[in-house]
């Protein structure tokens, strides 16, 4: 194919050009391309995970709460094969539950704590600390259920941490503190909601 004097000019300085910079571009388009790839594989792998997360989470609902090994067979391999995913620190609350019902409060509160550190929703995180609260405030340890009361968390939950932050206070014989506190939660909780009106008795009951 014949070329006119300026094409062959330009064919030249392409050629030139690619023979400096060629490999440069190509690597490039090489790393771009495996960039891409990866992204694709780690996306469709993430996917892949929470589908049988899901699904493992489902089986684990269904499980009576009588069975507590399967419970904790199942809470177990959720939290240890699928912990990126939302559904094991779901299962670990789930567990915590049925293991505390079950009078294994050792196991519960090991549950609780990992679901504090590791969930991926706020909200089991603060349902989490809020439980564990309550079980060290029954084993008498006021001063660990305030830390945990006292730390970062869902603000959706503001008022319920600090209506049981009261009900630590009140064990503690800081009824001064306590009443600050229920009255923080009245202005955190649902107007019409039913623990509002516990808090309000909790409240009115200190004078």
């Amino acid at each position: 194919m014949a070329y006119d004097l300026e094409e062959q000019e330009q064919l030249d300085e392409f050629k030139a050009w690619w023979k400096q910079n060629g490999k440069m571009v190509t690597s490039l388009l090489v790393a771009v391309l495996v960039g891409y790839a990866a992204f694709q594989g780690w996306h469709f792998y993430q996917n892949k995970q929470s589908v049988e997360a899901s699904t493992q989470y489902q089986e684990l609902l269904v499980v009576d709460e009588k069975d507590l090994k399967i419970i904790q067979a199942k809470s177990a391999m959720l939290m240890e094969s699928f912990s990126g995913t939302p559904y094991a620190g779901r299962a670990a609350l789930f567990a915590a539950k049925a293991n505390y019902q079950a009078n294994e409060v050792k196991s519960a509160k090991a549950q609780l704590d990992w679901a504090i550190k590791n969930a991926k929703e706020t909200s089991v995180s603060a349902l989490s600390s809020l439980q564990l609260a309550n079980i060290l405030a029954e084993e008498k340890d006021f001063e660990g259920a305030l830390k945990l009361l006292n730390a970062r968390h869902d603000a959706g939950f503001d008022g319920l941490f600090a209506d049981l932050k009261g009900d630590v206070l009140v064990s503690l014989g800081k009824n001064v503190e306590a009443k600050e506190a229920y009255q923080q939660a009245l202005t955190k909780l649902e107007p019409k909601g039913k623990f509002r009106a516990l808090t309000q008795q909790k409240l009115e009951s200190l004078g």
